[in-house]
């Protein structure tokens, strides 16, 4: 580290709680923030790898903070819970074996069991106590845990993907943003790892940041994995309590078309289930408005 440069120091949540309303001011979105009032703190501590706090709102039900950032919301959480594994699995024909990369809320992995024909649903979390503190104050989300084709595997994804090469059919990275633990996860080596896991006709999935804040970030990254994935696309999902009501996904593929329209369609029963994805929104959600697909696209 150069004397320049400073040592990454996570926020502390509680100090984001100021006159009962919690404020996220985010690195990554300087000069704005998102508020929400707080009835009641439910959990706060230091995980080994972050700061870790669950709130009940006043109107968003409770809420998992970490390292100062909103991750989960109770109220709007299936806008991304949903989009980040139902665009890559019904792009798929025949997923049989999927990978989640993070994730430990338990969301992706009850989207991902809405599908009867995947056989086995892997889930590499390294933060042992996001997956606690998720069953025992976000359990709409963690009942994710209880499909019994769940395996989990709390260690490095990196790691886990490099040991299990051509395995998996789908693989969904669900990550917090580009800074502390997480940073990794939006590099190029990332990717490679992920490519590898693959099998032939694979697709992947990942948190792809804000087209508001973050084309610096999302338009190098999208440079990169072009290089070694057959197609890599962009699509988004509206939120309103992530940065600016907006967050985007990364989606490639290996030896196969690209990912903008459903190969599946949920049946009746499921989408009667669902709060946000449907095949129309599917198709949707990957066109940009027009500065969002020079900035990331190039076009």
């Amino acid at each position: 580290m150069s004397a320049d440069e400073q040592p990454y120091e996570p926020l502390n949540g509680m100090k984001l709680i100021i006159d009962g309303w919690f404020h996220e001011r985010g690195e990554l979105w300087p000069g704005q923030a998102m508020s929400l009032e707080v009835e009641k703190v439910l959990d706060h501590h230091r995980s080994k790898y972050q700061d870790v706090l669950v709130f009940k709102s006043k109107n968003h039900g409770n809420v998992l903070v970490l390292d100062g950032v909103i991750q989960v919301t109770e109220r709007d959480e299936h806008a991304y819970q949903e989009m980040i594994a139902h665009l890559p699995l019904y792009a798929h024909p025949d997923p049989k074996k999927v990978l989640v990369i993070g994730g430990g809320d338990g969301g992706v992995l009850r989207e991902i069991a809405r599908h009867p024909g995947v056989e086995e649903i892997v889930i590499c979390e390294l933060d042992a106590d996001v997956i606690d503190v998720s069953k025992k104050y976000l359990p709409s989300l963690a009942k994710g845990y209880d499909d019994p084709r769940v395996k989990v595997h709390i260690m490095d994804g990196a790691k886990f993907m490099d040991d299990n090469q051509s395995s998996f059919d789908v693989i969904i990275t669900d990550s917090s943003d580009p800074i502390g633990p997480a940073g990794v996860l939006f590099e190029t080596p990332f990717y490679k790892a992920m490519h590898g896991a693959l099998r032939e006709g694979g697709i992947v999935c990942t948190q792809g940041e804000c087209m508001w804040l973050h084309t610096d970030i999302i338009k190098p990254l999208m440079d990169s994995i072009r290089q070694f994935y057959t197609t890599a696309g962009y699509a988004y999902t509206t939120i309103p309590t992530y940065p600016s009501g907006q967050i985007g996904f990364i989606i490639a593929t290996k030896g196969r078309g690209e990912c903008n329209k459903p190969a599946r369609k949920p049946s009746d029963d499921v989408q009667k289930q669902l709060k946000y994805y449907t095949s129309e929104l599917h198709e949707a959600s990957f066109v940009l408005p027009a500065f969002a697909k020079r900035a990331i696209l190039g076009e």
